[in-house]
């Protein structure tokens, strides 16, 4: 497929796992970090042949197995030479020019893209059917599907017991602030997976409606913390989706509670003190929280401790 050509129409790239149904896929390579952790938890480690140098959880489980580059410049050079049969990547953390490399070079891709939890959820049980034994889906992904079922039900119930003629009123849901950058600041819009889990879990993202007119702008380098396959790369496309935002354009929106994940931008107490000063409940009430990335940002086995931790963030909101 030549440069230019919709790479999402490349036969090689599968956008859904039941184009890859019934394949036998011994030889992995995981350009993505939550499904490589995904695949060790399932009992599937010993097929991986490569992962990024950012696979490192669990980091016994990665020491001998070859790094391939990052998530942003994986050496697609290497990962032809390892010769595997499958390989998975990601819309946001792969880049289409290696995608394209490795499609034309005839080896398989499943290229992911859950923008909610329950398509990461199903995606977990995806991985599963790679070759899970059945002790082990019903041991570690039923959990999960079990968590998240129970999430939407609190959601469900919160709705339908209030707001009748003898029923108290609806409490109002916390609002969200969770940037995943600075310099500028960068935040989270309704079409993420992030805005889903916030509020699958009792709260309402800030920024979930129309972007804020500074998302237009175009983001590159770091900050843009990854870049879509469709499109060219340098587009600033997926700035809608990640909207930069001032903090005065924060304070104005109120929020309730802030969330502070440690990836992709490594946010730590600096960033609460400097938050603390805002104008606002979440900065009144001493409700800014540094929370694990891996919990708003990873699919798979994290997504139970995501729930109950934000869910319980929100609670007590």
């Amino acid at each position: 497929m030549a440069e230019g050509e919709d790479l999402l129409a490349h036969q090689r790239v599968h956008l859904e796992f039941g184009s890859l149904a019934g394949g036998e896929f011994e030889r992995i390579i995981s350009l993505v970090p939550s499904l490589s952790e995904a695949l060790v938890v399932l009992g599937l480690g010993d097929r991986l042949v490569g992962v990024t140098e950012y696979c490192v959880h669990p980091r016994e489980a990665f020491c001998e197995i070859p790094k391939l580059g990052g998530t942003k410049d994986s050496d697609a050079d290497a990962i032809i030479a390892l010769a595997p049969d499958l390989v998975i990547a990601n819309h946001e953390e792969n880049t289409e020019r290696v995608v394209r490399q490795l499609a034309n070079a005839g080896i398989e891709i499943w290229l992911t893209y859950p923008r909610t939890v329950r398509e990461g959820v199903v995606l977990f049980r995806e991985l599963a059917e790679l070759g899970a034994t059945s002790s082990a889906i019903e041991r570690i992904v039923v959990p999960v599907e079990q968590a998240l079922k129970e999430a939407a039900e609190r959601q469900v119930r919160r709705w339908t017991e209030a707001g009748g003629p003898h029923e108290p009123a609806l409490s109002p849901r916390p609002r969200v602030f969770c940037p995943i950058w600075r310099d500028p600041w960068m935040t989270i819009s309704g079409d993420t997976y992030i805005h889903d889990l916030i509020e699958l879990c009792g709260g309402e993202n800030l920024f979930a409606g129309t972007a804020p007119k500074a998302s237009v702008q175009p983001v590159s380098g770091e900050a843009a913390a990854g870049s879509l396959v469709r499109g060219s790369e340098n587009s600033g496309r997926r700035d809608r989706r990640y909207p930069i935002v001032d903090l005065e354009e924060v304070a104005a929106l109120s929020p309730d509670v802030i969330l502070l994940p440690d990836e992709p931008y490594a946010f730590a107490q600096a960033d609460v003190r400097e938050l603390a000063g805002l104008d606002c409940p979440a900065a009144r009430d001493s409700r800014i929280h540094l929370i694990d990335g891996t919990l708003v940002s990873w699919y798979g086995p994290r997504i139970t401790e995501a729930i109950r931790v934000l869910a319980g963030i929100f609670a007590n909101s």
